[in-house]
């Protein structure tokens, strides 16, 4: 066997999805590592109160930090079928001056949800600065194509003219709405803190002589030491699994967004009308090898498809814990939480790819518009007649079956667009073809399009990128 092919399951987030940066925050040694700062922690606010704990004893866990013993905490939770004492375990044997006050007075939660929240707040972090990088590329594109007129749809149906830009600006306030609650989300996020088997901090009161004041300061102490403002203000023996929904639903927003996207980019392509990159020697299919397949895009929905639907995990966890804690969450979260934070990281590597290549084929654009415009400016044209005296009910009726002859040319014989003709041969009209051809220009039916990309971006994006400047720039190769 070939040594990179593995006889076992390997995640593709693992080896075709995600960046070596998210599956990080994500790894065992992150979240043991983690348990570890929790543990010097809690014995740094545990001798601030007034245990028994010496600077001896935190100095000898702080050298064994990031040094995990792996093997010897394997061996144990072997014996012992719990991995938070496996490891207290194995801290010890490399700690044996403060083997004895690791994990004073607290439950494995200390550990596991503390660190779940110290992990994903680390994944939000990456998540927003991609986002960033992704909204700064569209917000170049949709400048850059403020102008050019284009087909606008409405139940997948030619309606009036867009630009180009201005249906970017689309995609772009769908991503600034998720950044927004992205931000939000991570200033809501608070610690679980100490607060014991049943969150009722009884330990805690035990260790220091029933001092609430003692035990309060200790978790605001922990919290503090980890980066934490804010703890949850009550808990059972975890915090609220609708903490896990709140952040997996802003993780399905991007994923929205994304999906929308990319729908919108395939059928444009399809249109040929613009395109995802294509690299020189990309085989667009193994049958036809004319073909230029959105497979970016392709991607993006695929997996937008996997974190939304992944959302509702957190959501029927959270409503089906029991009482005060109950274990049935465990093996669904390690799964769920990870796998959505890994699916927008290899969402956003995607759309800054795509976003940073975006290619436009002006000449097809112009002259898809040019074939629909005729039907969209008889409106126009009926009003230019009236004004010269004709009857508006007549002419109006004489558009209606102008048109549908036309586009019976258009649907049943394969022909081009001759509406303007029939209207300049009708002498009921009086408008020569060169006063239609006037009215037929594509700016003319773009409404406020150009006016409200430049408002969007100088109003609502340019202060969120300049405020977020010193992360933009990142740029995003795929190898697969």
């Amino acid at each position: 066997m070939s040594n990179h092919i593995h006889s076992g399951y390997i995640s593709p987030f693992s080896t075709r999805y995600a960046s070596a940066e998210m599956q990080f925050v994500f790894s065992e040694d992150n979240k043991f590592r983690t348990w570890r700062k929790l543990w010097i922690a809690l014995a740094k606010a545990e001798q601030k109160q007034g245990l028994p704990i010496t600077d001896g004893q935190i100095a000898e866990m702080a050298a064994h930090q990031e040094s995990i013993n792996y093997e010897d905490a394997q061996r144990r939770e072997r014996e012992c079928r719990h991995d938070v004492m496996s490891h207290v375990y194995a801290y010890g044997l490399q700690c044996p001056k403060a083997a004895g006050i690791i994990h004073l007075g607290a439950t494995s939660c200390y550990v596991c949800d503390n660190t779940d929240v110290i992990l994903m707040s680390q994944g939000l972090k990456i998540a927003r600065r991609k986002l960033l990088n992704v909204m700064a590329l569209l917000a170049d594109f949709a400048e850059g194509y403020k102008d050019l007129p284009a087909l606008a749809y409405t139940h997948m149906q030619p309606a009036q003219l867009t630009t180009v830009g201005k249906r970017a600006t689309l995609w772009l306030n769908e991503l600034v709405m998720d950044y927004e609650e992205l931000a939000h989300r991570m200033n809501s996020l608070a610690l679980l803190g100490s607060k014991g088997t049943t969150g009722t901090q009884a330990s805690f009161m035990e260790l220091l002589g029933g001092d609430s004041e003692k035990v309060k300061l200790m978790e605001q102490d922990i919290a503090a030491e980890m980066g934490f403002s804010r703890v949850v203000p009550v808990s059972g023996q975890t915090y609220s699994r609708k903490m896990d929904y709140a952040v997996m639903s802003s993780l399905s927003g991007i994923a929205q967004s994304a999906s929308k996207f990319s729908y919108d980019l395939r059928l444009l392509q399809s249109f040929k009308e613009m395109e995802e990159p294509f690299e020189p020697s990309q085989v667009g299919s193994s049958a036809m090898p004319y073909k230029r397949n959105p497979m970016r895009s392709e991607r993006v929905s695929a997996i937008a498809r996997y974190v939304m639907v992944d959302a509702l995990n957190a959501a029927i966890t959270a409503g089906t814990q029991w009482f005060e804690r109950t274990l049935d969450d465990s093996a669904n979260r390690r799964i769920a939480v990870s796998e959505a934070f890994l699916g927008v990281d290899a969402i956003l590597n995607i759309l800054m790819n795509i976003c940073d290549g975006l290619v436009v084929y002006p000449k097809v654009i112009h002259a898809r518009v040019a074939n629909e415009l005729p039907f969209m400016a008889t409106e126009n044209i009926l009003m230019d007649a009236v004004k010269k005296g004709g009857n508006r009910q007549s002419l109006h009726e004489k558009l209606r079956m102008h048109s549908q002859a036309a586009a019976r040319i258009v649907k049943e014989e394969g022909g081009q667009n001759d509406l303007i003709d029939r209207i300049a041969g009708d002498p009921a009209f009086g408008i020569t073809r060169a006063e239609c051809l006037a009215i037929l220009k594509p700016q003319m039916f773009t409404g406020r399009s150009s006016e409200q990309v430049t408002e969007f971006l100088r109003d609502v994006v340019k202060p969120i990128l300049e405020e977020n400047r010193t992360v933009l720039g990142e740029k995003q190769e795929l190898h697969v």
